[in-house]
């Protein structure tokens, strides 16, 4: 018995192109082939070691040289039930937890308290991430974990927080989000007062920690390799973000609306991957710390019919990660 069997039997086609989608633009599963994905899809059950790969490169934690190491790294950080085996059957409420720590997402009162498969489950239910007559300990199909996970990636940008967007910033809600908000506020001014000789680039607060931009960030012409000048820009961000250690860091890259969608998409990936790559070798994060995304055209902060306001949308955004936990 599956998640929501009579449902998938009707929409996992049109599901698998939507994910296909994914890869061929360059989104979060670009590190999945879609033969990788036909061999999700025909799975009747995962075991743990075909979830936890699949989950951690779907949401960037890392490139793994296969289903051993992938399990390894999630059973460590305690993504998965305590007894899990990696070739046992993947269970429902054990894949919702690796989905809620993977993807970082925020949760509930209950979720917040006790990150547990048991309030994992009942998050993602919540959500509407699992549907239907369902069991917490039941076996997970490749198409029922597809269309979960077609779900996940979703609402991973429209996590609930504890924080509300104003025309000044941020405000938070709760006394656990002021006392949050302060402690990011005072770093991102920290990190400005060190920014100041360094164009182009400041420190904000967001709802998921502090982010660094760099605006109207350049590259060498037709391609994702960094000039001098902005490799010195990334130097002095290195030596900010390694006197911060122990929080993973996104790399978020930005075009501005000119060229196709898909060149778009691929560009912007291609240079967050190039700073990223960069960071690494400045010994400011390990590979395995950082995450990756390229948003294209799809999130601007400017008009794009001035010179200027595509200058500020063609940028690189570098978040210190913090989920308050």
């Amino acid at each position: 018995m599956g998640i929501c069997r009579y449902r998938i039997n009707s929409v996992k086609i049109v599901f698998f192109l939507s994910i296909l989608a994914f890869v061929l633009l360059g989104g979060p599963l670009f590190g999945q082939t879609a033969d990788r994905l036909e061999e999700i899809l025909g799975k009747p059950v995962l075991n743990w070691g075909d979830a936890a790969i699949f989950t951690l490169e779907a949401s960037d934690q890392a490139v793994f040289s296969g289903p051993d190491e992938a399990f390894s790294y999630a059973m460590e950080r305690k993504w998965l039930p305590k007894n899990a085996q990696i070739d046992e059957s993947a269970r429902l409420n054990g894949v919702a937890l690796l989905f809620m720590r993977a993807f970082n997402l925020k949760g509930g009162i209950f979720y917040t308290l006790a990150k547990t498969p048991h309030t994992a489950y009942r998050e993602l239910a919540y959500r509407e991430v699992i549907q239907g007559r369902t069991d917490p300990d039941m076996q997970v199909s490749g198409a029922d974990f597809l269309f979960m996970l077609g779900r996940i990636l979703s609402i991973e940008d429209d996590t609930p927080t504890g924080l509300v967007e104003t025309e000044d910033g941020l405000v938070a809600t709760t006394e656990a989000d002021a006392q949050w908000l302060a402690a990011q506020t005072a770093l991102a001014n920290k990190i400005n007062d060190q920014l100041v000789q360094v164009t182009d680039t400041s420190a904000r607060v967001t709802n998921q920690g502090v982010t660094i931009r760099i605006s109207n960030i350049q590259f060498l012409a037709n391609s994702s390799d960094l000039p001098d000048s902005e490799k010195a820009k990334l130097r002095d961000i290195a030596g900010i973000l390694s006197s911060i250690p122990d929080k993973r860091i996104l790399v978020a890259g930005h075009t501005a609306l000119a060229g196709t969608r898909s060149e778009r998409q691929r560009t912007s990936l291609e240079r967050a991957q190039a700073v990223a790559s960069y960071l690494v070798t400045l010994g400011a994060r390990k590979a395995g710390e950082i995450t990756v995304r390229g948003y294209g055209s799809d999130r601007p902060i400017a008009v794009n019919n001035t010179p200027e306001g595509m200058a500020m949308n063609r940028r690189v955004e570098i978040t210190i990660l913090d989920n308050q936990e």
